[in-house]
């Protein structure tokens, strides 16, 4: 049977003048709505006890499984407020499917996508205030973050027979305060972040914690994000922390690597393949080795490069180091093509554009 996520409501919710505060600067991931959706699956029973509750700590055992043995996943994506007033999600039956794919991989229960998309509902429901109006260049939007992780308190290492799965929502403006302009991106060859046989294709946790100390790299080398390579033979690039990367040719050619298994299948990434003929270009999904990567861009031949992902959206690259040197890509502003899909992406979350390709999905 399906879940019901009955609203608990919060008695203690942000006072109005707090709210107004923080949805006027909301930033990305710093604050969080009054409630929160939840439920509980055990060996004995499947899941059960979902309910929309008022947003609070959880309390944990210090033998809790992923406290131990990070057995977790999670889920990103955005509600988004249209001119009429009306909430609509973007591609969400893809985040359900992406995270039944990760609850396997992570040996954890999987919840059925009707009952991911009825916690969605509930809580943007419950919580509608906070959602941001994202007219003009604010791109705010309320993003929600799905997430279950093992709950039981056992410290054998198999997988947890108690599951608690959330949804938690926070009010947010653009990942990048600083606003869209090309980043800085450092080719990691000392780390990687996924192998084959692993959970390169999951959206866990453990992938992200591997990440970031080469995202410190980054940093000390100047740079804004890391962009990985293979962990075999570290000659292919496959993506970046937490987004996915894309290449434009003189050719009109868009080229992303293929999904190898290490690799996350992004729902924006999917999404720019499909909108690619719409602009001229063909979508091409293949590896690319690193060094014909920085060939293309010394002879031209590669004239933009960006990143793309569900709270950057699409983020232009500008500038490529490594241990090597540096390689500054095009004019060092953003590309034409990278612009023009970025837009028409914004234009179709929030409903400036019609949806064509029945992306959208109506919650209020």
């Amino acid at each position: 049977m399906s879940l019901q996520f009955e609203l608990r409501s919060n008695p203690h919710p942000h006072p109005e003048a707090e709210r107004q505060r923080i949805l006027a600067d909301p930033g990305f991931g710093i604050y969080f709505t009054d409630h929160m959706a939840v439920a509980t699956w055990t060996a004995a029973d499947g899941w059960h006890d979902s309910a929309i509750v008022p947003y609070g700590p959880f309390s944990l055992d210090p033998a809790t499984a992923v406290l131990h043995y990070a057995q977790e996943i999670f889920e990103g994506l955005k509600a988004y407020k249209h001119a009429d007033g009306s909430v609509w999600s973007f591609r969400a039956d893809q985040n359900a499917a992406r995270m039944m794919r990760s609850a396997t991989r992570l040996a954890l229960p999987a919840l059925a996508p009707e009952d991911f998309l009825s916690s969605i509902d509930a809580l943007v429901a419950a919580d509608a205030i906070w959602v941001p109006d994202g007219g003009g260049s604010a791109e705010q939007s309320l993003y929600l973050r799905p997430f279950m992780f093992a709950s039981e308190a056992y410290l054998g290492v198999r997988p947890a027979k108690r599951v608690t799965y959330c949804c938690i929502a926070s009010p947010a403006g653009p990942y990048f305060a600083s606003g869209v302009k090309p980043v800085k991106i450092w080719i990691s060859t000392a780390y990687t972040r996924a192998a084959p046989g692993g959970t390169g294709a999951a959206k866990c946790g453990g992938n992200y914690a591997a990440s970031l100390i080469a995202q410190q790299e980054a940093a000390e080398q100047g740079c804004d994000q890391v962009m990985f390579a293979d962990a075999a033979e570290r000659s292919w690039i496959e993506e970046l922390g937490g987004m996915n990367v894309y290449l434009v040719t003189t050719d009109n050619e868009l080229i992303t690597p293929e999904l190898t298994g290490s690799i996350l299948e992004g729902v924006t990434r999917d999404s720019i393949l499909t909108l690619a003929k719409e602009f001229g270009l063909t979508p091409v999904e293949r590896r690319i080795r690193v060094e014909e990567l920085l060939d293309g861009i010394g002879s031209g031949l590669v004239t933009e490069v960006f990143a793309c992902g569900t709270a950057a959206v699409i983020t232009p690259i500008g500038e490529l180091r490594n241990d090597s040197g540096s390689y500054s890509i095009g004019s060092g502003e953003t590309g034409e093509t990278t612009a023009a899909l970025r837009k028409t992406l914004l234009d179709i979350q929030y409903g400036r554009a019609a949806d064509t390709h029945g992306w959208l999905r109506r919650i209020l």
